[in-house]
């Protein structure tokens, strides 16, 4: 086993920078341990060894003539099978897209070659990003590297798995509810969503086009501010990205303490339904923020408390249109049916019975029904109202404090099955904490806080549009205040690789 695969993906890069080792060996050692782990933690669909060599080699050569590289040239990175890489199989997860290789690039991808990051491969999913459990993909399950008989959060559970499991040390994941967040949760590792509209979406399977958003994630704080560096920017491919510069995430992390932040915690988002190991933790850290000098006050945002009704109608809303798309008619999968005339109308029929699983399946009948005649201002326009409400709500909070804080999500890592034997509505509450932030549009993090039951529990931060820099000026000194009180939680995972 190699001490690479442990490192951060910034101790990685100021290795590379001074010849301690090569791109070749990170990225080398980084396959070597998805392959010799793959079959437990099931993180990937497509493994790239040959174009992330390929890459790596590239680099090494680049860096030895003195040319002048991206700060993260050579350090490997896994994408969620969501981002569209050109030639490169992309699935989404699902069967209607298993043979699906793009034509084209999304600038999430053309970004990480144009740095010189070698891409490990693609990460396993919930089928079109629907699920909260990474058990909804039609190519198989992943498992949580903390615990194997436990979900590595959703949908994004494969991003998370590869870094918890020391496969990557950087991953590219996307957030429509909470995806990255919750995941980063469950996994003891580190997720952001940016504000929307900051990191383009070309080129990204749509899921919820007014809600989702590409979420970088590493294994602490410096490092997932290091990718949202390389993501960020405007793309004028992207018709709802946002004009902004880019400021240093990095240094922001770095600098300055909690002395004089405010951090709000919101009385809706800490009630009942809460695991008590997560509560336990969540209190915890918060003494510890007060006592690093952060000011801790409560906040009311009333308006959150319907932001779940909201969103489980705006989403599948957006879902129902988007999906609409996968016809047997234009790529992807097409099945002609069995008996009966072969017209548009039976084709399509077969098809998307074929290719979508149960809960996109779901998601679909409720979204079309939220939209359909009579029906569209009684759900899906008064969904519209309250979102507007919840946006309202996020910016008289902010007027008050410079970030808002809640636990990322109610529990800890869910068992395998847990969502088979539950009501599936039921299930959805478990994205109280994190959606209301994709309702609104504003950034938020999801860091460790520390373990309940020897599992990872996340906190999360949440700042107002356009100034993603908040969050990192509060979650890497509040970061290394939690390390040094009780440890990195992922140190407990690295530990026990280090001793095999």
């Amino acid at each position: 086993m190699s001490e690479l695969i442990t490192k951060s993906a910034l101790e990685l890069a100021e290795g590379l920078r001074s010849g301690e080792f090569s791109s070749v060996e990170v990225t080398q050692a980084h396959l070597d341990r998805i392959h010799a782990t793959e079959d437990d933690f099931g993180s990937f669909i497509t493994v790239t060894d040959e174009l992330a060599l390929e890459t790596a080699k590239s680099v090494d050569a680049r860096r030895g003539s003195g040319e002048d590289l991206h700060p993260l040239a050579g350090v490997p990175v896994a994408l969620k099978d969501l981002v569209v890489t050109a030639g490169v199989r992309t699935t989404a997860g699902s069967k209607m897209l298993e043979n699906w290789v793009p034509p084209y690039e999304s600038t999430v991808h053309l970004r990480v070659q144009d740095a010189g990051l070698p891409v490990l491969g693609k990460t396993n999913l919930d089928e079109f990003a629907m699920g909260s459990t990474t058990e909804h993909s039609a190519f198989g399950t992943t498992r949580n590297p903390w615990n194997l008989e436990r979900v590595p959060g959703g949908s994004s559970g494969g991003a998370a798995a590869a870094l918890a499991g020391f496969q990557a040390p950087l991953s590219v994941g996307t957030d429509t509810g909470g995806s990255v967040r919750q995941p980063a949760a469950f996994t003891g590792t580190v997720g952001v969503k940016p504000t929307y509209g900051s990191i383009s979406r070309y080129g990204i399977i749509a899921m919820a086009s007014s809600l989702d958003q590409v979420g970088p994630m590493g294994r602490d704080v410096a490092d997932a501010a290091a990718l949202h560096e390389l993501l960020a920017g405007h793309d004028p491919l992207d018709s709802t990205s946002l004009p902004d510069e880019v400021p240093g995430f990095v240094a922001a992390a770095r600098r300055g303490d909690l002395g004089g932040k405010k951090l709000g915690v919101i009385r809706q988002l800490r009630g009942e339904g809460y695991q008590d190991g997560v509560i336990d933790s969540f209190t915890a850290a918060l003494d510890i923020a007060a006592a690093a000098g952060a000011e801790i006050v409560e906040v009311d945002c009333p308006s959150i408390s319907y932001a779940l009704d909201a969103y489980y109608l705006i989403m599948p809303s957006e879902v129902s249109s988007n999906l609409a798309r996968y016809d047997g008619m234009r790529y992807g999968l097409r099945v002609e049916p069995s008996d009966g005339p072969v017209t548009a109308e039976t084709v399509m029929a077969a098809t998307r019975a074929a290719g979508f699983g149960a809960e996109v399946k779901r998601r679909i009948i409720l979204g079309t029904y939220a939209l359909s005649a009579g029906y569209y201002d009684a759900y899906y326009g008064s969904a519209q109202k309250v979102r507007t409400l919840v946006q309202r709500d996020f910016a008289r909070a902010f007027e008050e404090v410079d970030v808002l804080v809640s636990p990322t999500a109610p529990t800890t890592a869910l068992r395998f099955g847990a969502e088979s034997d539950s009501d599936p509505m039921a299930l959805y509450l478990g994205d109280v904490t994190t959606l209301p932030a994709n309702l609104a549009g504003i950034p938020g993090l999801s860091l460790p806080s520390g373990l309940a039951d020897g599992l990872p529990v996340g906190l999360q931060i949440l700042a107002p549009a356009r100034q993603d820099i908040a969050l990192y000026e509060v979650a890497g000194p509040l970061e290394a205040a939690l390390a040094a009180s009780g440890g990195r939680v992922l140190d407990t995972l690295a530990e026990g690789l280090t001793a095999q």
